[in-house]
């Protein structure tokens, strides 16, 4: 697969995640671009809140659907579904993080990866 097409669909799962995120309310949604970072995980991270386990459930669950819906791809790993504080859903390139607010604020993963070019979205 050209480097290119690899791109352009990684972007389109980015943008994917990231409406998927909106369509449920998720807050304060930050995509890190890890690309040029060392030693990086992943090209990218998507990480947002839910105010509540139930919404971060409900994140998770809309993102899981519209990307399998939608592209075809179920997830490497999912972690952290049962209690709600913190779920990663692994698309291999594309990490995405859903946290509770209190634990976003405790495992700081911004601050973490602050090198990385942020792009911010707007709360729906």
């Amino acid at each position: 697969m050209s480097t290119v097409k690899k791109t352009v669909e990684v972007e389109g799962l980015c943008d994917l995640i990231v409406d998927a995120i909106q369509d449920v309310k998720g807050k304060n949604v930050l995509k890190l671009d890890l690309r040029k970072l060392e030693s990086s995980p992943a090209d990218y991270f998507i990480v947002c809140e839910g105010d509540s386990s139930t919404q971060v459930r409900a994140i998770s669950g809309k993102v899981n659907k519209r990307v399998k819906d939608e592209m075809f791809l179920m997830p490497n790993h999912t972690e952290g579904k049962d209690n709600g504080e913190w779920v990663l859903v692994d698309y291999f390139n594309v990490v995405v993080h859903i946290f509770y607010p209190e634990a976003r604020k405790f495992y700081e993963l911004e601050e973490l990866w602050s090198d990385a070019e942020i792009t911010e979205y707007e709360n729906l």
